[in-house]
């Protein structure tokens, strides 16, 4: 019954900025950490951001100093600002969130439906 949905993709030019968000609902108890992962044509997924409910971030070197994550506990809402963009980043972005489910008393970790972000001039 847990949804997480994205919002925020779009069409950008090379060095623009965009932000995307991940807002859950459902019958949630509580959240974990929550974080962003990255597909792109032909490649894998990989890692963008990740950060804890105390708010420690883990983010690779490939978008550190241009992506900032954050998040809003009481919105249950995961944040990714996007800045300097490049043709790299184009990808499909989905959110990842760790809830903690009721019935079992365990976390467990839930994906969103993907945004489409797309750097072009």
């Amino acid at each position: 019954q847990v949804q997480l949905v994205e919002s925020g993709g779009g069409l950008v030019q090379p060095g623009g900025s965009l932000r995307i968000s991940c807002a859950a609902s459902g019958s949630i108890s509580a959240i974990g950490a929550m974080g962003w992962y990255r597909q792109a044509p032909g490649k894998e997924r990989e890692l963008v951001a990740t950060i804890t409910p105390v708010g420690l971030t883990n983010i690779p070197d490939s978008v550190k100093g241009r992506f900032t994550i954050s998040r809003d506990n009481a919105k249950r809402t995961v944040y990714l600002q996007m800045n300097n963009l490049k043709p790299e980043d184009t990808a499909i972005y989905y959110c990842n969130v760790w809830v903690l489910v009721i019935p079992t008393d365990t976390y467990r970790p839930y994906w969103g439906q993907g945004t489409q972000v797309t750097i072009a001039a």
